[in-house]
């Protein structure tokens, strides 16, 4: 761990970035920048060619935030650049319509510090739920965390679910080589395989609160299946066998 601590009400935490892609957001930043914890250190905000005041928002709203123009399209691509510009010991990935509670960082934070590598929201433990995922997103992501876990022996109760943490070290064994939403299924699979300690924290998602959402089901879906499948060929030729560290609960103690 780092020796760059922040200390707020008596607690030590180490450096941690969070990371919010965005595009035509201005509107749903207002329910999200002012309700980031003061144990983060840094914010970085990924403008993808925003056509409203995103960007101006976001600078009155945080006079502090980071903002990076996107060069690419797309989310993976987003996060990717964002990633690499981290100056943090932790990365939080938060997304920026509003539907994730940024008051749930401590619960990922806490969940680092008691010795896990990568910490993933789910919308379906006990404590979690959604008030924004639609029927057939649903069952959607249902067949895919099932699929993942049938191929790849885990035990993962949502994959396609955007609110995530981990120490950044981890990106010194997992590439981010996707442009789009498929990037959290990508990272579940990949930390997964590089062997580190994975546990699923209890998230509730709310609803978009402007705008609508840029997540196309059938497309983007597809683009999902395609990464499971490539990821589970890689694994076949790799010499590498995976140890299973997943706990599907909050905050248990690692192995």
């Amino acid at each position: 761990m780092s020796s760059r601590v922040s200390v707020v009400e008596g607690q030590r935490y180490p450096q941690v970035s969070v990371v919010i892609p965005a595009r035509n957001e201005a509107q749903n930043l207002y329910h999200v920048l002012p309700y980031i914890p003061s144990i983060v250190s840094e914010v970085i905000l990924v403008d993808g060619h925003s056509q409203d005041e995103t960007i101006a928002v976001a600078q009155r709203l945080l006079p502090s935030i980071r903002i990076l123009k996107q060069s690419g399209k797309g989310k993976g691509d987003a996060l990717r650049a964002g990633f690499a510009a981290c100056t943090g010991d932790i990365i939080v990935m938060l997304d920026a319509d509003g539907s994730a509670d940024p008051q749930e960082i401590p619960l990922f934070v806490d969940a680092l510090l008691k010795g896990y590598d990568f910490a993933k929201g789910s919308r379906f433990l006990n404590g979690g739920g959604s008030y924004d995922i639609t029927a057939l997103r649903r069952v959607g992501n249902y067949a895919l965390s099932q699929c993942v876990n049938l191929l790849f022996w885990t035990n993962y109760s949502d994959l396609c679910y955007g609110y995530n943490a981990f120490w950044r070290r981890c990106l010194d064994q997992v590439e981010v080589d996707c442009d789009g939403f498929e990037v959290e299924t990508l990272l579940n699979l990949r930390m997964y395989q590089a062997k580190l300690k994975v546990i699923e924290i209890p998230s509730f998602e709310h609803p978009r609160i402007h705008g609508e959402s840029n997540l196309n089901t059938f497309r983007d879906g597809w683009r999902v299946l395609q990464t499971i499948v490539k990821e589970r060929r890689k694994g076949l030729f790799s010499s590498k066998s995976p140890t299973y560290h997943l706990k599907s609960s909050s905050l248990l103690p690692p192995d």
